[in-house]
């Protein structure tokens, strides 16, 4: 992991403002442990969920150094970006509002400053953050979500919410081990395994059965979307000489 990576990691602060479901807590924790997050604060009179959260969450390590914070100027005091979650609906904004792909940038770049930390906050499950608790925030971000028909306005519960923002952050950054950035294939490597593929296609008798599938510009098409890295060539291409092999054993067979 490089030390940027790192960097943004640990400058990320998750705080849930008076979240009330023990599960939406212990949600939030392990969204948090997956993606590599360490720093939860939690702003809330209701210490019994955050006590029977301590219980049920698979991510002790993330709940055990959680810390209980009075009020959520408490809780972002060391923060140089405070940003607030919502879901939009109805409600009249007075912040400057970013959709989570562009906030994401935001937040990296802010963590990539000389002591850049930055306060994700999310509210409430029912009521979201209050207009008192969003003065303490910069801008807000949402994500964007399809218009049901049925629903006044549509809404992640808090673990979906926290789960969906942090993925985002780390999702250009190659932060996990193994995930990184890939390779890309060349363009001539690309076009000897289309070759290859319309070879086989031909051979096996795809192309004769299936000529509306086949057609050489769309088989190019389909090869271009499978995004190839340079690993994943010779890889296709040995799979692609089997079938080739076994394919010329069953026209020989057939022929005798």
């Amino acid at each position: 992991m490089s030390v940027s990576n790192t960097v943004l990691l640990d400058r990320v602060v998750v705080v849930l403002v008076r979240a009330r479901n023990p599960n939406n807590i212990g949600a939030v924790a392990r969204a948090m442990h997956d993606f590599g997050f360490r720093h939860l604060r939690v702003v809330n009179e209701y210490s019994v969920s955050f006590e029977t959260a301590k219980s049920a969450v698979d991510a002790s390590k993330v709940i055990a150094a959680a810390k209980v914070c009075d009020s959520v100027a408490e809780a972002v005091a060391d923060c140089t970006l405070v940003i607030g979650t919502t879901a939009v609906g109805e409600r009249a904004l007075e912040h400057p509002l970013h959709a989570l792909p562009e906030a994401a940038a935001l937040v990296r770049a802010e963590t990539a400053a000389p002591n850049g930390r930055v306060a994700l906050l999310f509210g409430s499950e029912k009521t979201g953050l209050s207009n008192e608790e969003l003065g303490h925030c910069h801008w807000l971000l949402t994500i964007p979500m399809y218009e049901h028909e049925d629903a006044r306005h549509p809404s992640m519960n808090l673990g979906q919410a926290a789960a969906v923002c942090l993925y985002e952050l780390v999702r250009a950054t190659g932060v996990h081990e193994g995930v990184g950035v890939r390779e890309a294939a060349t363009a001539a490597d690309v076009e000897r395994f289309t070759s290859l593929l319309r070879e086989a296609l031909d051979k096996t008798g795809y192309t004769r059965r299936h000529p509306a599938n086949a057609r050489e510009d769309d088989v190019r098409r389909l090869v271009r979307r499978m995004g190839l890295s340079v690993d994943d060539v010779p890889v296709w291409m040995g799979i692609l000489r089997q079938v080739l092999r076994n394919a010329e054993t069953a026209r020989r067979g057939e022929a005798g």
